[in-house]
């Protein structure tokens, strides 16, 4: 066996150097990604194969469906039926931690994940997102390290907060996403009291093949609330289920949660010269420059009447898109298209389309066949395209530009984003600190990451303060005193952010 040697830079597992551990292979700094990539698909592929059969990350979680409608007319820039005046269409939603195993509390601090599935005439259309509008990273190479870091030790088998915070310092362009996470957002009262976003930048087309770039905000109708730590660490030992069992409970009760979509519409040549870098997932687009507009509500009635057929074997991929959307340049979401459908297919199985919560309620004619656990199928009609036996396939006059498409031109090369005049990776931290939080919530953020920074070992904690320090220097300067300000009393038993029981995970 191969000796391990942790000096030696990192190969792939065939034991070539690997070029980069940061930045995937594009066109041009923010051209789209290359399928040849043989170290980010081999990073990727081996990710989505490290658990069975839970997910990786968003392995906790519940759900249920109900209805989407459409209460405003954006017609003229979508074509998607589901999206047109009065459209009605069946959905499903899951609501998610992202660190946590399968059993662990739901009030653990962390980011939820907010994934949506539409039944559309077309074909399922289907949004994966989180209830904070970025990211922690922006290259899809960065996000199995990302998940390393906030799951187990390989020695103890135990949550560290030195790991985690080793990731993030070393990783500027985290601080939005982990401001979120420390603040009040990071501990949602409910599923139903917390807004969800697509966070990644899709595309919209309208009929005149016009294009235009968008963001999914969906709002809480039921106002957004919080916990504080010392409620979600007493909720964490009282009822790990807490979330699960209070939307069941709601739907049951006939309290049908909803929550108002909003979308933020760029026009498309607006993203070649904008001040920052559009498809960057760290970064959210103000709404002094890109409004809201209202599309339509969905609304949840329905509890899962199995929860392993159709929670637990729901499957989600941003690669489920319908006539009128399309994904962008985002990194990370072209990563996603590829990852997600493939952690499926290993999760639970080759045909995972087939099972009835995933299927789509129009016919299909694919021609992908057989593997595990194939139900429906296409008898003895041909299985290739083209054939001269009766079966439609696409042919070649479907060539040429796609309409939901952009354009690209580059060398092939191992980048960040190509530098807009305001791209940074601490400014839109400092504005959410500044700016959204007040005097209260920079309190509860100081008292949350000072907790989490308490059991932090060096050189990782002399970086956590000049990371907070690049975000606010008097936040920053707070949390310093407070860490190593003595303390009579440790944390309160159960506080989620103790070590033992860390709850910063995301």
């Amino acid at each position: 066996m191969t000796q391990f040697d942790p000096t030696k830079p990192s190969t792939t597992e065939s034991g070539a150097p690997r070029q980069s551990d940061a930045h995937s292979l594009s066109v041009g700094a923010d051209g789209p990604l290359l399928l040849h990539d043989v170290a980010l698909v081999e990073k990727l592929a081996r990710f989505d194969r490290e658990r069975v059969p839970e997910r990786s990350p968003h392995a906790k979680g519940s759900g249920a469906f109900g209805e989407f409608e459409v209460t405003q007319d954006v017609s003229k820039y979508t074509k998607a039926k589901f999206l047109q005046p009065g459209a009605k269409t069946n959905m499903l939603a899951r609501f998610s931690t992202v660190a946590g195993e399968l059993g662990s509390p739901d009030t653990w601090r962390d980011v939820r994940g907010f994934a949506l599935k539409f039944y559309t005439e077309d074909g399922n259309f289907d949004l994966v997102g989180n209830n904070t509008p970025v990211f922690f990273v922006r290259d899809p190479m960065k996000f199995p390290d990302f998940i390393h870091s906030q799951k187990r030790t390989p020695d103890s088998g135990l949550r560290d907060n030195t790991m985690q915070w080793d990731f993030w310092t070393l990783s500027p362009e985290s601080s939005h996403q982990v401001t979120y996470l420390m603040g009040d957002r990071g501990l949602p009262k409910t599923w139903r009291h917390m807004n969800g976003y697509s966070s990644h930048t899709y595309m919209w087309v309208n009929e005149a093949g016009e294009k235009f770039w968008v963001k999914y905000h969906f709002h809480t109708d039921q106002g957004m609330a919080f916990l504080s730590n010392e409620e979600a660490g007493r909720l964490a030992g009282e009822d790990s289920d807490y979330h699960r069992r209070d939307l069941f409970q709601a739907i049951e009760r006939g309290e049908y949660p909803s929550w108002t979509m909003n979308v933020q519409i760029m026009p498309y040549e607006d993203a070649k010269d904008y001040r920052f870098n559009p498809f960057d997932l760290t970064k959210v687009w103000p709404h002094a420059d890109y409004p809201l507009h209202e599309v339509g509500r969905f609304t949840l009635k329905e509890n899962p009447k199995n929860h392993f057929a159709q929670i637990e074997q729901a499957a989600f991929s941003p690669a489920n898109t319908v006539p009128g959307t399309g994904v962008s340049p985002d990194k990370m979401l072209l990563a996603r298209v590829f990852s997600y459908p493939d952690a499926q297919r290993h999760r639970i199985g080759t045909n995972f389309n087939q099972l009835p919560v995933n299927a789509p309620v129009v016919p299909m004619n694919s021609y992908d066949k057989e593997g595990n656990m194939e139900y429906h199928h296409s008898g003895d009609a041909p299985v290739y395209a083209p054939n001269s036996f009766g079966r439609a396939y696409q042919g070649d006059d479907h060539q040429g530009q796609v309409d939901n498409g952009w354009e690209a031109d580059g060398t092939l090369v191992r980048s960040a984003y190509t530098l807009h005049s305001e791209d940074d990776d601490f400014g839109q931290a400092h504005t959410l600190v500044r700016e959204v939080f007040d005097d209260a919530a920079r309190e509860r953020l100081v008292e949350t990451v000072s907790g989490s920074l308490s059991t932090v070992q060096e050189p990782v904690l002399s970086r956590a303060f000049q990371y907070w320090k690049n975000i606010d220097q008097e936040v920053g300067e707070a949390i310093e005193r407070a860490v190593n300000t003595p303390k009579a009393d440790s944390q309160p038993g159960g506080d989620p952010l103790d070590a033992e029981t860390p709850a910063e995970q995301a």
